[in-house]
């Protein structure tokens, strides 16, 4: 089998894995292949705090199955569900997109915003930064309004909406780079991307760079042994 990559969509929304697999394939540039596996018990986006807990063992379930096939895993939920036990249950480096995003925009000690659409995961989402031991770095979450779901279904309206949260996140907040936190939240991102003077960070592409760096390191040692 060529060697690649497991990404994991706790959503159910296999449009989402669609495109989080094209972004995901992209950013590779050719370097790894990646197969992408989509939740069936998880909602079609993932947005209230029950809701990411709840899909949690799902993502440690596909993790499992697949895990002695591929190279590392990426959790494709901006929360990060599952992470931590998966990682104690397989053998390939796994990566989060909050965590490798969050770590991301924090090099050289940047400070940091998150812009999202689903204003009932602040709270998770700013204990990542807390668990990653970047909170002195984290300036806060800028959020949309209205329903994040419906606005998911308007990729112009999403766009602009996130633009506002970006603009808040640098303009009032202080940020230095700015994520878009949410895996379905994907290609907003990099529409946002040259719009701002600073960094606009997909977590997908983030969580791509580290997972190919540990790869690379774990490769290194299993060589040295």
């Amino acid at each position: 089998m060529t060697p690649h990559i497991l990404l994991i969509n706790p959503n159910s929304s296999e449009a989402t894995s669609e495109m989080m697999h094209a972004i995901a394939l992209n950013a590779l540039a050719g370097r790894l292949a990646v197969k992408t596996v989509t939740a069936s018990r998880a909602p079609s986006m993932i947005v209230t705090p029950e809701q990411l807990t709840a899909s949690a063992a799902e993502v440690v379930e596909l993790g499992a199955a697949h895990g002695r096939e591929c190279v590392g895993i990426i959790v494709s939920a901006f929360g990060d569900p599952g992470l931590a036990e998966l990682r104690r249950k397989v053998a390939v480096p796994v990566v989060g997109i909050c965590e490798a995003s969050m770590i991301e925009a924090s090099e050289g000690g940047r400070r940091f915003g998150v812009a999202t659409s689903t204003p009932d995961l602040a709270e998770a989402i700013g204990q990542r930064a807390h668990d990653l031991g970047l909170a002195h770095l984290y300036t806060g979450i800028r959020c949309t309004a209205g329903d994040p779901v419906a606005l998911a279904a308007d990729p112009a309206l999403l766009i602009e909406a996130l633009a506002g949260a970006v603009g808040a996140c640098i303009g009032e907040d202080g940020a230095q780079a700015v994520v878009i936190g949410g895996g379905p939240l994907g290609e907003a991102a990099k529409a946002l991307r040259p719009r701002f003077g600073k960094p606009v960070l997909g977590p997908i592409p983030s969580a791509v760079e580290r997972i190919v760096g540990l790869i690379g390191e774990a490769d290194r040692v299993s060589r040295a042994i």
